[in-house]
């Protein structure tokens, strides 16, 4: 787990040659291995869920030719015979009411969409395309082509082909299309377990009172809350006093009953910064600092609650800063991804692209920053963005006030009024 300027279960680690974060992610993304447990769940559970295998389908889908609209179904050989048209109406075909005897060259079946194409017919002229009289239709046929208007058995998904593939996180069209395949229950896999805890004697849980000097414990609540966007088993262990044995035991707790474990503080060079130390005794923990802003401080690494080389399991760790701000963004742009991973989806990462800077915005190059933004479309479809009032790491209401990360690149310097510059929209991620 360490890097070449990082020393594990550390604080003095700390270096004076911050990490990239795109060297971090790859050493996250490194260590990151799925789940392999599955369970079988019923269809209505499944949504959200990975899949572990692939779906195969079963049947054909559609099952038979059908009409691709209201018309009427008749022999595409027919249309040689030259203009107009006249064919008889031999009977009616509607969904669930098949005709079912053969229909004659010189015969059409009144369809509605979705029925089975009668037996010797393979082409459907619109109803607005012809004239009714009695029992006979009469229509132009240079306005259509043998087979129009027919959806063919099987075009949709046909029998033996992946409808889908392992690794998809079903979503609700996945649910209609796996119904539509007759299947009850799927294999998925099982979710992520990540236990989670606050650190500082300063911290209070809602409910608690506000004594002078302490605040309301929030990371707790958006960390709860971004875990649930990703369906994960989440485990609140509540706000840990900065005391070694209480930090002990909680991380201890935590690698026992969890994949991943989670803090917030405790994670810089501070005296008080006991989670550092623990970890140590623990596992192997790189304490990073990172070229980021914010979120400079950043640990990652693995414990072993039973002791390295016991044979027992193992959690990956991820001690992520104090302020509010930067837990969600450390969250999002370095842990989110790899839990991910660890679910087994096989997911696009977070959508980004570009928008115009609203004003100049003041930016050193040598560290990736990741402002709050506020980003509009004007009429024409051209996207802008500007940063909120405060870019402080502690005002959580910038977060509740964005849309959007304004992503600014490592190399990045300052960037001027109207410069094209990086976001990421807030809706899909948060």
């Amino acid at each position: 787990m360490t890097t070449p300027n990082d020393k594990s279960g550390s604080s003095s680690s700390a270096t004076a040659n911050p990490l990239p974060v795109d060297t971090a992610r790859a050493l996250i993304r490194a260590a990151v291995t799925p789940i392999e447990a599955t369970e079988r769940v019923a269809l209505r559970a499944a949504l959200n869920r990975v899949l572990a295998r692939d779906i195969v389908s079963p049947i054909d889908v559609p099952a038979h030719d059908n009409a691709a609209m209201d018309g009427y179904a008749f022999d595409g050989a027919a249309l040689s015979a030259g203009a107009p048209l006249t064919l008889v109406v031999a009977g009616e075909a509607r969904a669930g009411h098949p005709f079912d005897r053969s229909c004659g060259s010189r015969e059409c079946v009144r369809i509605m969409t979705g029925a089975p194409m009668p037996p010797g017919c393979d082409t459907v002229v619109p109803q607005e395309f012809v004239t009714r009289t009695g029992s006979n239709v009469v229509f132009d046929p240079q306005t259509l082509a043998p087979g129009a208007n027919r959806r063919r058995a099987g075009e949709d998904l046909a029998r033996g082909r992946a409808a889908l593939k392992a690794g998809r996180i079903v979503r609700p069209a996945d649910l209609g299309l796996l119904a539509s395949l007759g299947v009850a229950e799927v294999a998925v896999r099982r979710r992520v377990r990540v236990a989670f805890f606050s650190t500082g004697d300063e911290l209070r849980s809602v409910g608690e009172p506000l004594e002078t000097g302490c605040v309301y414990d929030s990371n707790r609540y958006t960390l709860h809350a971004m875990l649930a966007r990703l369906n994960i088993d989440a485990l609140d262990l509540g706000v840990v006093r900065d005391e070694p044995d209480a930090i002990e035991a909680a991380l201890h707790a935590a690698a026992k009953s969890a994949d991943v474990v989670l803090t917030s503080g405790g994670v810089s060079v501070g005296d008080a910064d006991f989670t550092a130390r623990m970890t140590a005794t623990l596992g192997d923990v790189a304490f990073w600092q990172l070229a980021m802003r914010p979120g400079r401080p950043f640990a990652f690494g693995r414990l072993w609650p039973d002791g390295r080389g016991a044979g027992g399991s193992s959690a990956l760790f991820f001690g992520l800063p104090g302020n509010p701000v930067a837990v969600m963004v450390s969250f999002y742009q370095l842990v989110r991804d790899a839990l991910v991973a660890m679910s087994g989806a096989i997911a696009p990462g977070p959508l980004q692209f570009a928008a115009a800077s609203g004003v100049p915005i003041k930016k050193r190059p040598g560290r990736t920053e990741f402002l709050r933004g506020i980003a509009t479309r004007d009429a024409a479809g051209c996207w802008s963005v500007t940063p909120t009032h405060s870019q402080g790491s502690g005002v959580l209401s910038s977060m509740s006030e964005a849309n959007c990360f304004i992503v600014l690149t490592h190399a990045q310097g300052d960037v001027s009024a109207g410069e094209s510059v990086d976001i990421m929209p807030f809706e899909g991620l948060i």
